[in-house]
């Protein structure tokens, strides 16, 4: 089984509109909500892709309550934590010619609670999979993703992380099977410009011998390289198509790597479903359908 956490899940409230006029009534084109949050969008995309999985974190009040509503209608197994008091965040992005992004902040998580998630956690076992996605509210420790991952060291997980700065860095030493920092996150990482696929390469390499079993470093349009587990650099192009809607392509490429190695046990064809489930979502409205995946997968 697959279980993805979200820390701290939203609302999104996607608003359309000719232009934003600060200080003035603004009236909409189009509006739409959506469940947000790293580790849900893979949840999502690997239902969608029918691989089973159970979404996991927090949520709080009548926000929250919409968010597992959401979820679950889409097909998902939930497994919340129930906050009390508060409200889960709603993520506001405003499409006006530029993007305008107002996002929450979301409840208290007490250390109650968050021994409930290490409880639920605790019932993994070997040869699960556990995706470790996005940031981290400001009331849990910055420790949070290398705590899990010590708690649950010796059970033979299999660890997925999808997220930037110490964050990752701090994991490497649990060897998780796989992470996927972007190009401009590597750069970050090691305060450096990287401006070729030879500096990717280099870098990527570096959280290789650090730990990481597969490095997948995403670079938009460009495609993706892979530093795979036995040390064999992979890259593959992203096919053209018309970019809609880039939120959640980065997610939906983790999924539909975890989709295609599940299938195949196979880093080419999971590389290669990577990337045709990142572009199916960016050339999508939402995240990618199992059609639209395997639809851009023969242009890959």
């Amino acid at each position: 089984m697959i279980y993805t956490v979200t820390f701290n899940p939203a609302l999104d409230y996607i608003v359309t509109m000719d232009e934003l006029n600060i200080g003035y009534v603004n009236r909409t084109n189009t509006e739409q909500i959506l469940p947000g949050g790293k580790g849900i969008n893979v949840s999502i995309v690997l239902n969608n892709l029918g691989i089973e999985n159970t979404a996991l974190g927090f949520v709080a009040g009548f926000t929250g309550r919409e968010i597992e509503d959401r979820v679950r209608a889409c097909g998902c197994i939930t497994d919340f934590v129930h906050i009390s008091e508060g409200m889960s965040r709603i993520n506001i992005k405003i499409k006006a010619g530029k993007e305008t992004e107002i996002n929450g902040s979301g409840p208290l998580i007490t250390r109650e609670k968050l021994d409930k998630l290490y409880e639920k956690l605790s019932a993994l076992k070997s040869g699960d999979v556990l995706v470790l996605a996005g940031s981290i509210p400001k009331t849990l420790p910055d420790s949070i993703y290398s705590d899990i991952m010590e708690r649950l060291a010796a059970k033979g997980i299999k660890f997925v992380v999808d997220a930037t700065g110490d964050l990752l860095l701090n994991v490497l030493k649990y060897k998780p099977f796989l992470i996927k920092p972007n190009n401009h996150e590597l750069a970050e990482m090691f305060h450096v410009n990287i401006e070729t696929k030879d500096d990717i390469i280099k870098h990527a390499k570096k959280l290789y011998q650090d730990g990481a079993m597969n490095v997948l470093i995403s670079m938009g349009g460009a495609g993706a390289i892979l530093i795979d587990e036995n040390g064999q650099v992979h890259e593959c192009i992203a096919p053209d198509g018309q970019v809609i809607n880039t939120v959640g392509s980065g997610d939906s490429m983790v999924a539909g790597f975890m989709a295609g190695y599940i299938e195949k046990k196979d880093y080419v064809h999971a590389l290669k479903m990577g990337i045709a489930a990142g572009s199916a979502s960016a050339f999508s409205r939402y995240l990618a359908t199992k059609d639209e995946v395997i639809e851009v997968y023969r242009r890959v």
